[in-house]
This record gives C-alpha cells, sequence and structure tokens, in this order.
C-alpha cells in the first residue's frame, strides 16, 4: 500500500503519490474527498467576517465615507475617487474563452488573483458586478466566485444585497407607469405617441412576459397597447448606472432617455416627461459602490449588472474608479467569453471612461476546450486528448482578438478535480508555443495559496511586458453598419452581415436623431462565435443577421439584436429554485 496525504481545510493538493499509481485508483480516491467537500454556502457560512469599516481602514477607505448595511457590506462615496491615484493603479481584465452551460469561473479566477497578489505582499482589490436572482433561482445558482475564492456575505450579495437591482428596477417601472399615466391624462389634448420604445424590466426569469398586452379591461385602465419585459440586467437604467460618473451625470443620461414618438414623429424623452428628477432620486443610494469582503478578507467592490450577452455586462465605472483609487492592482471582470463581456469592455466602458487595462487574463477548462473541440456535453468531463487539442483553437481564436486590442494576455487554466496532468502539461506547452504565458489556478480549492502562481505571473508580466494602448475595434465616426460588420467580421468570423427589416428601420431613425456615433452594444448567444448557441468552436463564413435595434440614447449606446437570442430568460426544465430552501435557519441551495 501506497500512504497518501491528505490535506485539511483547502483541498488543493490532494494527494502526494508517485507516477506509478494507477491513474483509476486517483480518480476513485478524489471522488471519495469530493463527497466530503464543502459546498460554496458551507465555506462561506466557516469563515469569521471581519467588520467591514476594518476592511475599509486595512485598504486607507475614510470610514466616515462610507455607509453601513449591517455589519459586513457598506456603500462608498463615489466622491474619494483620485484620479492620479487611479492613473498609477493597474488594471486587469478577467475574460474567458467561449463558456459550456456551467461557465468557465471567470469570478472566481477573479477573486482568486486578488487573493493571490495579496498572498505575494501586493494591495489588490477586486471590482465585480453583482449577481442577478435570475440566474440564481433559474440556471446556475449563486453567482460570488466558488469554493475558497467567494465575496462575502455570499447569501445577501446573491439575494437582495444593498437593494441595487431593486432600485433600477423601481426607476426603470415607474418611467413606464409615468409614460402610460401621461398618454392616458393627455389624450383629450390630442397627445400620443405614435411609437413607444419603453418596455417593463423584472429580475425574474420569465419567458410568459417577453410579449404583453397592457390597459385591458376598460377605459379607465389606461391606453391598450402592446409592450414587453426584460430582465432588469438589461435594462437602460442598469448601464446608466454602470457607465454614469457622477450624480450630474447620471441624471443627464436619464433626461436623454428615449421613449418613443410623438404623432409628428418628434423623440419624446424623459426630460419632455419631466421626471428625470424623481428617477434620480430612486437611483440616489444605488449610484454609490458596494464594498464587500472576500474568503480572505481582501477588499471587492461588487457593483452593477452582468450579462454581457444582452448588455454591456461590465460592473460600474464607479466602482471600478474606487477600486483603482484604494488598490494598487485592480482585477475586474466582463461577462461570458471575451468576444462579448471583453470587447463591450474596452469598446464602450474604456472607451468612454478612459480606462487603460494593463493586461488581460484569459480563463480556460479542460472541459470548456474539449466542448469545443467537438466532445459531447456529457463527456466533457472525461480524459481526452483529441478534443482538448482541436479545442485549442477556440482558446487561439480569443487570444488573437484580445491582441488585436493591444493587450497582453496571460492564460489562467482554472482547474478541476478530474483535469489530468496530461491535459494541463499540453495546454501549458501550446501556450508557450505561442508566447502566451500560462499559470494553473488552483484558487477554488486552495484560495489565495492556489493563486500565487498566477499572481506571480501577472506581476511580472505587467512589469516586463503591459499592454499597449487600447486599439479599438472601430471608429466612433464609423456608421453603424461598418461598426457591426468590423466586429462581426474581424472578431466573431462571419462573412457577412445583414440587417432584418425592424434593424433598417431603426438605422434610418440613428442616423435622423444623430446618435450614429455611439458604440455598439451586440446582443448574440454566448455559447459561440456566431448566433448559433449549438456552433461551437471557430466558427467563420456565417451570416450574421441583426434582427433588431435597440437605442439607449441615455446610456449612450446602441444595442444590436442578432439571432434568436431573448432580452428576457426563461427557466430550465429544473430550475434552481427546487432547490433553495431555509434549513435549521440557514440557507441551502444557492451553490
Amino acid at each position: 500500500g501506497r500512504c497518501f496525504h491528505l490535506k485539511s481545510v483547502t483541498a488543493g493538493r490532494i494527494l502526494r503519490f508517485s507516477s506509478d499509481i494507477p491513474e483509476i485508483f486517483v480518480n476513485f480516491v478524489l471522488s471519495i474527498f469530493k463527497l466530503r467537500m464543502k459546498s460554496d454556502i458551507e465555506i462561506a457560512r466557516s469563515i469569521e467576517l471581519v467588520k467591514i469599516k476594518q476592511i475599509a481602514r486595512d485598504y486607507d477607505i475614510p470610514v466616515e465615507e462610507i455607509s453601513n448595511y449591517g455589519r459586513y457590506i457598506a456603500k462608498v462615496s463615489e466622491s474619494l475617487i483620485d484620479e492620479e491615484k487611479v492613473k498609477r493603479s493597474n488594471l486587469i481584465l478577467v475574460t474567458a474563452i467561449t463558456p459550456t452551460k456551467a461557465g468557465i469561473g471567470k469570478t472566481t479566477v477573479s477573486i482568486g488573483l486578488a487573493l493571490g497578489l495579496n498572498k505575494i505582499g501586493k494591495k489588490a482589490i477586486c471590482a465585480l458586478r453583482e449577481p442577478s436572482l435570475g440566474p440564481c433561482f433559474g440556471m446556475k445558482g449563486g453567482a460570488a466566485g466558488g469554493g475558497y475564492a467567494q465575496v462575502l456575505p455570499m447569501e445577501k450579495i446573491n439575494l437582495h444585497f444593498t437593494g441595487d437591482f431593486h432600485a433600477i428596477t423601481s426607476a426603470h417601472n415607474m418611467i413606464a407607469a409615468l409614460l402610460d399615466n401621461y398618454m392616458y391624462q393627455n389624450q383629450d389634448n390630442g397627445f400620443a405617441l405614435k411609437e413607444v420604445l419603453w418596455n417593463r424590466v423584472l429580475d425574474v426569469n420569465d419567458r410568459g412576459l417577453r410579449y404583453i398586452v397592457t390597459g385591458l379591461g376598460g377605459k379607465t385602465n389606461g391606453i391598450t397597447r402592446e409592450s414587453s419585459f426584460d430582465i432588469t440586467p438589461a435594462s437602460e437604467i442598469m448601464a446608466i448606472l454602470c457607465l454614469a460618473t457622477d450624480e450630474a451625470d447620471l441624471r443627464r443620461r436619464i433626461e436623454n432617455i428615449l421613449l418613443g414618438f410623438t404623432i409628428e414623429g418628434k423623440p419624446f424623452t424623459v426630460k419632455d416627461l419631466g421626471v428625470a428628477g424623481a428617477i434620480t432620486v430612486l437611483l440616489k443610494d444605488a449610484l454609490s459602490p458596494n464594498l464587500v469582503q472576500t474568503t480572505e478578507h481582501t477588499a471587492a467592490f461588487v457593483h452593477g449588472g452582468p450579462f454581457a450577452n444582452i448588455a454591456h455586462g461590465c460592473n460600474s465605472v464607479l466602482a471600478t474608479r474606487l477600486a483603482m483609487t484604494f488598490g494598487d492592482y485592480v482585477i475586474t471582470e466582463a461577462g461570458f467569453g471575451a468576444d462579448l463581456g471583453a470587447e463591450k469592455f474596452y469598446d464602450i466602458k474604456c472607451r468612454k471612461a478612459g480606462l487603460q487595462p494593463k493586461l488581460t487574463v484569459l480563463v480556460a477548462t479542460a472541459q470548456g476546450l474539449k466542448m469545443h473541440g467537438g466532445v459531447s456535453v456529457d463527456a466533457i468531463k472525461e480524459p481526452n486528448m483529441e478534443g482538448l487539442k482541436e479545442g485549442l483553437k477556440n482558446l487561439d481564436k480569443h487570444i488573437e482578438n484580445l491582441q488585436s486590442f493591444g493587450q497582453t494576455v496571460v492564460v489562467a487554466f482554472n482547474r478541476y478535480a478530474n483535469d489530468t496532468d496530461e491535459e494541463l502539461d499540453y495546454v501549458r506547452q501550446h501556450c508557450a508555443e505561442k508566447g502566451i504565458g500560462f499559470a494553473i489556478n488552483n484558487a477554488f480549492m486552495e484560495g489565495g495559496e492556489g493563486a500565487v502562481e498566477l499572481a506571480n505571473l501577472v506581476v511580472d508580466t505587467i512589469e516586463k511586458q503591459p499592454s499597449k494602448p487600447l486599439t479599438f475595434a472601430y471608429d466612433e465616426e464609423d456608421s453603424v453598419e461598418e461598426k457591426v460588420r468590423k466586429v462581426a467580421l474581424n472578431l466573431y468570423g462571419a462573412k457577412q452581415v445583414l440587417f432584418g427589416p425592424a434593424a433598417r428601420k431603426k438605422l434610418k431613425m440613428i442616423e435622423e436623431l444623430g446618435y450614429t456615433h455611439f458604440p455598439i452594444c451586440i446582443a448574440k448567444t454566448q455559447y459561440s462565435f456566431s448566433t448559433d448557441p449549438k456552433l461551437y468552436g471557430v466558427a467563420s463564413g456565417f451570416n450574421f443577421t441583426v434582427r433588431d435595434i435597440v437605442i439607449n440614447a441615455g446610456a449612450e449606446m446602441l444595442v444590436m439584436v442578432a439571432g434568436e437570442i431573448m432580452r428576457m430568460p426563461g427557466l430550465p426544465k429544473e430550475p434552481q429554485a427546487l432547490h433553495i430552501d431555509i434549513v435549521n435557519g440557514e440557507i441551502e441551495g444557492l451553490s
């Protein structure tokens, strides 16, 4: 018998064994150990939290400028942003290859990298997005990281948190209600909108609300018209909150929201409605970023919305700048694969906020690579070197795309228990041949200790080969059609871009309104470079069809709705809500 050493607490290096032990036996022992591992929520509850004012003191954040939401969460005043300190800070983007339905682990890697940087003596802060209740109760459960790389308190962050999403939902729907009331009260005066562009939102996956009719049941119930619901992260109010630079800019953007067109064809905005002040009041507290802590008491700002498939999918500019004011290294993330989140991070957020990331970390997993290499989803956890090798084409395409923005790229391999050394070594060698830095991330199992290799790689790369100034995918002066073509053809691999009838109508409208200089935000499937969610790997030669355009005049961007993507997701056959409960006073199922 061989002697195996099991580490307690963290389980990163589970076995110390000689190379001649059969892999099947190793996998058996790993499976036994996995059964005994704590869930994310159990790990979160096992951490003794530090009061949030102490976290603030540790990072020299003036405690008199924070507003406590209980003992462990606080709002931090955006007035503390120091532009000189922002310029000196090292901003790092974490993005990923095209994900599986279970994700790739960007948030876990982002948090783990911050832990690893602090382990090696650097002052690092995370700047992350807030979870949406939709996927928390729908497809994937919680979204506050995983294992020993989480932001805490995870239950509150995953649920109502500081009420930011509720404020955004209320503000958006308040505009809808006030608009409907304005049309109802002024209809006898000859006022009417020939086209209403403003719908409603809800932070729940509910396919039954995608297309609705309002005002049924008699004249006193308002004007009967068609409408719809999007999920709250897709709200223009969410984008405005994330892109606003201060309260005055928030109000300016709210005033500019385009609600529809009058009978005479004139644009009708929130400023015309006269309620921008009221909506700003609803968002006043939500504008300030939220300060929390990680499993190792690293500071983290969690603020702004997810969903880079249907929105821009980045955390707020204010949270990023606050983190850069108080951290020498700031790790932020952008949703889904680099074709979505990273492109929007550069072309929308960085362009408008003047941010210059020093490095981009591209997260990959063996399972994701094998899926893109043609291995069936139900078999991607099994060893398959041929599938892994073929899937590297997806990794390479993302690297090529990121480098086209002037970014220096390193690959973080997010390790799972069933990954083999052969798989890891092959990807490492592949990256070495391409001149790309590579590190294995074990933060899920080991916390900061498991991300030291990645942290050292990041610091060394920034010191020796930082990213060049950003080169954007398109110019502001390009036509809207040209902007879409440049992204679709150069980054996605499309053959041509087509615009459906609704999209062409909006293109003419955008031209007349003078909005052509706005950046574009492409809404498409997250599972492929194309608009076909089942076209894995590196798609090429396909037609890219924009079926509609959503004009976000307040957020100052144009949302290109491509393919069959829905801005209100549906629930799966077995939603995560079936597993969420309170047991003996403790919340279960958010992992």
